[in-house]
C-alpha cells in the first residue's frame, strides 16, 4: 500500500475529511479509538475537527450524562478518552500494566520519603479509606477534598513536590477502581470530582484478561490505523513485543507492503482498497490522537517532526493538507487562529486552510487555548517564517 493510499484511508477512517466527519462525539472517538486527553483541551478540540456543529455541551454530555465517554490512564501512562465498551478491553490489559507500574513507584516513592515502614500496609489503609469516603459522598469528591477526609494522604513524597494524595487517586483511578467524574472548572482546565467506578458506570468494572484485552485494542487500532507495523503498536500500547505478536495472531493480522522498511499489517477483512478522498484541510490539537497515532510516522509528516513536536516527543498543534502536515496554528493577540506553513501548499491549500482557520476562530469565540507542549514552530517568530502566515 502506498503513502498516498495510506493517508485515503487515514481521512476516511478518522473523520478528517469534510465528507466523512462524524456524527457525534462518540462516533469521533471511535474513529481513532480514544481521545488523548493530556491537556484537557485537546478533547473538545480534537472532537471539534471530527464534528460539524459541535457544541461544547455535546462533549460535556457525552462525558458526564450519558457517560458515553470515560476518561482512563492507560497506553504508556497517558490520560485518554475511551468510547464506554472498550474500558474492559483496557483495564484488563494497558491499564493495568499501568496500574502495576504506578504501585511499585508509588510504594517506592512512599518508602523514601519515610511515610512508613510498611508501604504495602500504609497503601492498603490509604486506599480503604478513599474508597470510604468516595462511597459516602454520592457526588464525588475532588482531590484536596479527598485529602481533607483522608488526613493519612496530607503528605509529601518525590522530595516534598508531589502529594501523596494524587498518587493514590491516579493509581486506584488506573485500576478501574474509581474515575474522573464531573469537572468543575472550563473545558480547558481539569479539577474533576472523582467517583467510585462501580457508581459512574452503573455496576462493577469486568475486565478482560490481559491477551483478550490487547487483541481487542489491537483490532481496533489496526481497523482505524492500519496498516501500521509492530513497532507502532509496541509504541501505541507501551506494551512488550511478545503481547503484540500474541494480539496480532489473535486477530489474525494479515502482513501487506507499505513504502516503509517494516513488515505492517491490516485485518483479513479489511484488505480491499478504499477509494481516493479529495484533497482536504484540518487543524489538529496539541497531542491529537491522529498525530500521535504511530512511531513511523513519515508517510504523514514527511521530516517534519524536529519542528512539530517537543524533544519529548509530544505533538503541537498541526495543520494538515492533503492527507499530510504541512505546518502548524496558533492564536493571535484577539484569539484568532493563524496558519503557520512550512511547505508550498499551493493556492488551493492556502484557501482550504484559511476556510478551517476560520471554523476553529468561530468555535473559539476569542477563548485562548494554552499548552505545556509548544512545538519549536509555535514558538517561532513570526518574522523568521519561510512562508506567510495563513489567517481566518
Amino acid at each position: 500500500m502506498s503513502d498516498h493510499e495510506r493517508r485515503d484511508r487515514l481521512a476516511r477512517r478518522h473523520a478528517l475529511a469534510p465528507s466523512h466527519r462524524a456524527p457525534d462525539p462518540a462516533s469521533a472517538t471511535r474513529a481513532v479509538v480514544v481521545l488523548h486527553a493530556t491537556e484537557p483541551a485537546t478533547v473538545h478540540l480534537s472532537l471539534q475537527a471530527r464534528v460539524d456543529g459541535l457544541r461544547v455541551a455535546d462533549v460535556d454530555r457525552a462525558l458526564y450524562d450519558d457517560r458515553s465517554l470515560v476518561r482512563q490512564l492507560a497506553m504508556r501512562r497517558t490520560m485518554f478518552v475511551f468510547p464506554r465498551d472498550l474500558l474492559p478491553a483496557a483495564w484488563g490489559s494497558a491499564a493495568a500494566r499501568t496500574a502495576a507500574a504506578e504501585r511499585a513507584r508509588l510504594l517506592k516513592d512512599v518508602r523514601a520519603a519515610g511515610v512508613a515502614a510498611d508501604g504495602e500496609e500504609w497503601l492498603r489503609a490509604r486506599q480503604d479509606e478513599v474508597r470510604a469516603a468516595l462511597a459516602a459522598e454520592p457526588g464525588g469528591l475532588t482531590s484536596l477534598e479527598v485529602r481533607a477526609r483522608v488526613p493519612g494522604l496530607e503528605v509529601r513524597i518525590n522530595g516534598g513536590t508531589v502529594w501523596a494524595a494524587g498518587r493514590v487517586l491516579g493509581q486506584l483511578g488506573a485500576a478501574a477502581e474509581i474515575v474522573r467524574g464531573p469537572n468543575l472548572l472550563h473545558w480547558r482546565q481539569s479539577r474533576p470530582r472523582w467517583r467510585l467506578a462501580q457508581e459512574w458506570l452503573g455496576g462493577p468494572p469486568t475486565p478482560l484478561d490481559a491477551p483478550a484485552g490487547y487483541a481487542e485494542l489491537v483490532r481496533r487500532w489496526l481497523h482505524r490505523f492500519g496498516p501500521g507495523t509492530e513497532s507502532d503498536l509496541v509504541w501505541w500500547l507501551g506494551a512488550t513485543k511478545g503481547a503484540v505478536r500474541a494480539a496480532l495472531a489473535e486477530v489474525g493480522a494479515v502482513e501487506v507492503g507499505t513504502d516503509a522498511a517494516e513488515a505492517a499489517y491490516l485485518l483479513p477483512d479489511d484488505l480491499e482498497p478504499e477509494p481516493s478522498v479529495a484533497p482536504w484541510a484540518a487543524l489538529l490539537p496539541v497531542l491529537d490522537p491522529t498525530v500521535m497515532g504511530w512511531k513511523q510516522r513519515a508517510f504523514y509528516l514527511g521530516e517534519h517532526q524536529p519542528v512539530l513536536f517537543d524533544r519529548n516527543g509530544n505533538a503541537g498543534t498541526t495543520a494538515w493538507w492533503a492527507g499530510r502536515v504541512v505546518g502548524c496554528w496558533v492564536q493571535d493577540e484577539d484569539g484568532a487562529v493563524e496558519v503557520r506553513l512550512i511547505e508550498d501548499v499551493g493556492a488551493e491549500g492556502r484557501a482550504a486552510l484559511g476556510s478551517e482557520a476560520a471554523r476553529l476562530t468561530d468555535w473559539l469565540e476569542g477563548q485562548r487555548v494554552g499548552t505545556v507542549y509548544p512545538s519549536p514552530a509555535m514558538r517561532a517568530d513570526p518574522g523568521d517564517l519561510a512562508y506567510a502566515v495563513v489567517r481566518a
